[in-house]
C-alpha cells in the first residue's frame, strides 16, 4: 500500500508546477481538490471495467426505461455507489489534446448525480476557463493520471489521509479564511476523546450501531475524527454513521467528496442553513459534535427561527440570543436531536455564551433551559491562540441528557489555558497547539472527576441568581413628603430604582435584610418584577490572589534602580 505522505507530496507538486504564476497560492486547493477526487473515482471505476460496464448498460437501457429508473439500475449492475457514462476519464482525455475543454464538459456531465452536484458546489468551471486558455488542463490532467490511487494501492483510510493532508496544507496557505470551516485537529481530537472519555465499556461488541451528526460540518473534520477515535480507541467493529449539514458550498463540496472516496455515504452531507432549513429535521443522533461560527449574524435565518421560537415543540422555543452572535441557536438545535436512549454533544464556543445577557434575556433564558434539564455536564477553557483567524478564549462545552449518576446536578468546570505547547512558526493568528500529551492530561481531569487547582465542581444552581428590583419612594421636591399612590402606596422613584442578583442558594428577604436594607432603610424589594438568571464567569471560579508587594520593598526596587541608573551616568561621562 502506498503511503499518503508520499502521494500528498506528490499532489501537492503537480499542483505547484501547474497552477504557479496563473493562480493565487490560496486558490491551489480550490483546483486540486476537486481533481484529485476526480482522479479517484476514475480509478475506483476502472476496476473490474466499471465504467465501461456503466457506459453499456446505459446505452442497453436509455430507451427503454425513463430517466429517473437509468442511475438504480447501473448502479446495481457495477456494484458502485457512483457511476460515469460519458466515453472519457482523465486518462482518456490526454488521448485528444486538440479537444480537451469539450471533453471535459462531456466528461463532468457524465458523471452519477452526487458528483455532479460536489463538481457544481465545487465552482470548478471557472478554474477550467483559465486553465484552458492558458494551455494547462491537459497538462493538469496529464499530470493527475500519473497518481495512481488505485483501491489495490490506496485503501479508503489512506485515501482519507492523504486528503485531510492536503486539506490541511491548503487550508495553512489561506489563513485569513481557513479558521472559517477548519477547526485545527488539535482541537477536534480534544473535543473527540472528552466526547467519548467515560462511555468504552458500554460500546464493546459485534453489531453495534453509532451516529456522528455535525449541523456546521464544515470539511468534515469532526466527523472524520471522531470515527476514527471510535474505530481506534473504542471498538473497530462498529458500525459509525457520519451526518452532516454545511451552508458554504465549496466547503460542502469538499466535506461530501471526503464521504464519497473514502467508501462513506455522501448523501448523509447536506447543503443548506440548519437553523432555518434542518435537512435532518426529525432525525435523533448519538453523538454530535461541532465548532459554529463565533459572532456570526443570524438575520439571513431570522424570520425560520422566530417562527418556530414562537411553538412549544420548537427547536428554539427556549429562547433566542440577539441577532449578532447565533452560536446558541446551534447548541439548541442540536439539543433536539438527541436520543431518548441517550446522546452526547460536544461544542466550540468562544466566551459569549457563557455570560452575555442579563437575566430574562434570551442567551440567560437558553443558559437557564440547559442547566435546569441538568444536560450541562461540563466545561473546559482552552489555550488562547488555538484557531487560525482569532486569538480569543474559546471553550469546550460537553453535554448530555443521561448523565452518570455521580455528575447528576453537577457542572464540572477545568481550567486548561496552560495545557499547550508553543509552534515554531504561526499560522495565522495560531501559535499554540494542543499535543497529545495534554489531550491525556485534560481527558483524565475531566473523567476523575475530582476538584483540583485546574478543575472546579459546582451544583447546578450554583450559576443561576434572581435578578430582583429594589425600589425606593418618590420625594414631593417642594413639600420632602413620600409621594403615595390611591390606596395609600408609596410610589417608586424610577431614578433611584437599583438591582441586586440574588444567588439562587440564598433566600431573598435574608439577603435583602442583610445587604440592602442597613444600607438604604427606606428601600423595598418588588417580587412581582423577580428574574431568574444564570451565567458562568469561568474567569472568577479560578482567580488567583496575587498579594500587593509592600511599599519598603517597592522602594528597596526604586532606590536600587536610582543607584543603578548613576552608576551607568558616571560611566558614560567619564566620571
Amino acid at each position: 500500500m502506498a503511503n499518503y505522505q508520499e502521494l500528498a507530496n506528490l499532489v501537492w507538486t503537480v499542483a505547484d508546477d501547474v497552477l504557479r504564476g496563473l493562480f493565487k497560492p490560496h486558490e491551489y486547493g480550490d483546483i486540486t481538490l476537486p481533481f484529485l477526487v476526480l482522479r479517484r473515482l476514475d480509478c475506483i471505476l476502472d476496476e473490474d471495467d466499471r465504467k465501461d460496464k456503466a457506459i453499456h448498460i446505459y446505452n442497453q437501457f436509455k430507451d427503454q426505461v425513463p430517466e429517473e429508473a437509468l442511475p438504480p439500475i447501473i448502479l446495481r449492475e457495477i456494484n458502485a455507489s457512483f457511476y460515469n457514462t460519458s466515453q472519457y476519464d482523465l486518462s482518456r482525455l490526454t488521448e485528444d489534446p486538440t479537444n480537451i475543454h469539450l471533453n471535459f464538459e462531456n466528461y463532468l456531465n457524465g458523471f452519477s448525480q452526487d458528483v455532479r452536484d460536489i463538481v457544481e458546489n465545487f465552482n470548478l468551471n471557472h478554474f477550467i476557463e483559465q486553465l484552458h486558455k492558458n494551455d494547462r488542463l491537459f497538462i493538469f490532467c496529464d499530470k493527475f493520471t500519473e497518481v495512481d490511487l488505485h483501491p489495490n494501492q490506496v485503501d479508503n483510510h489512506t485515501m482519507g489521509q492523504v486528503f485531510e493532508e492536503l486539506l490541511r496544507r491548503f487550508s495553512e496557505m489561506s489563513n485569513e479564511t481557513s479558521g472559517e470551516h477548519y477547526t485545527p485537529r488539535d482541537v477536534v481530537r480534544l473535543l473527540v476523546s472528552l466526547l467519548f472519555a467515560e462511555h468504552g465499556e458500554d460500546l464493546r461488541g459485534q453489531g453495534l450501531v453509532r451516529s456522528i451528526f455535525d449541523p456546521c460540518c464544515g470539511t468534515g473534520g469532526m466527523l472524520t475524527i471522531g470515527k476514527k477515535y471510535f474505530s481506534e480507541q473504542i471498538n473497530p467493529d462498529a458500525d459509525i454513521r457520519l451526518l452532516g449539514q454545511e451552508l458554504n458550498a465549496q466547503t460542502y463540496a469538499i466535506c461530501k467528496s471526503d464521504m464519497l472516496i473514502t467508501g462513506e455515504d455522501p448523501d448523509s452531507i447536506r447543503h443548506g442553513s440548519s437553523l432555518s432549513n434542518d435537512q435532518f429535521q426529525g432525525q435523533r443522533f448519538d453523538y454530535m459534535i461541532t465548532n459554529p461560527p463565533f459572532g456570526v449574524s443570524w438575520k439571513s435565518d431570522e424570520a425560520a427561527v422566530k417562527a418556530e421560537a414562537q411553538t412549544a415543540t420548537g427547536r428554539f422555543s427556549a429562547g433566542t440570543p440577539r441577532s449578532s452572535d447565533g452560536a446558541l441557536l446551534f447548541l439548541q438545535h442540536i439539543l433536539s436531536k438527541m436520543e431518548n436512549r441517550g446522546s452526547r454533544v460536544g461544542i466550540v464556543f468562544n466566551g459569549s455564551p457563557l455570560f452575555t445577557g442579563d437575566a430574562g434575556s434570551g442567551e440567560s433564558e437558553i443558559r437557564r433551559w440547559i442547566i435546569e434539564n441538568d444536560w450541562l455536564e461540563c466545561i473546559i477553557a482552552l489555550p488562547e491562540k488555538l484557531f487560525f483567524n482569532t486569538s480569543i478564549a474559546t471553550y469546550i462545552w460537553i453535554l448530555t441528557n443521561r448523565k452518570s449518576e455521580a455528575r447528576q446536578g453537577k457542572i464540572q468546570l477545568i481550567n486548561a489555558v496552560d495545557f499547550f505547547d508553543q509552534m515554531k512558526r504561526n499560522l495565522g493568528d495560531k501559535n499554540a497547539f494542543i499535543s497529545d500529551s495534554h489531550v491525556r492530561q485534560i481527558a483524565e481531569l475531566y473523567t476523575n472527576f475530582e476538584e483540583t487547582e485546574h478543575c472546579k465542581i459546582y451544583p447546578n444552581d450554583f450559576f443561576g441568581y434572581t435578578k430582583v428590583t429594589v425600589e425606593r419612594p418618590l420625594i414631593d421636591a417642594e413639600t420632602g413628603d413620600i409621594v403615595t399612590d390611591k390606596k395609600g402606596n408609596p410610589k417608586p422613584d424610577t431614578k433611584l430604582r437599583d438591582h441586586e442578583r440574588v444567588p439562587l442558594t440564598e433566600d431573598i428577604e435574608d439577603y435583602y435584610h442583610r445587604e440592602v436594607k442597613p444600607h438604604v432603610p427606606d428601600s423595598w424589594i418588588d417580587r412581582q418584577k423577580d428574574k431568574v438568571g444564570y451565567e458562568i464567569n469561568f474567569n472568577r471560579y479560578f482567580y488567583q490572589y496575587t498579594p500587593l508587594r509592600s511599599l519598603k520593598e517597592i522602594a528597596d526596587e526604586i532606590l536600587a534602580l536610582e543607584q543603578k541608573s548613576e552608576g551607568l551616568l558616571n560611566e558614560v561621562l567619564g566620571l
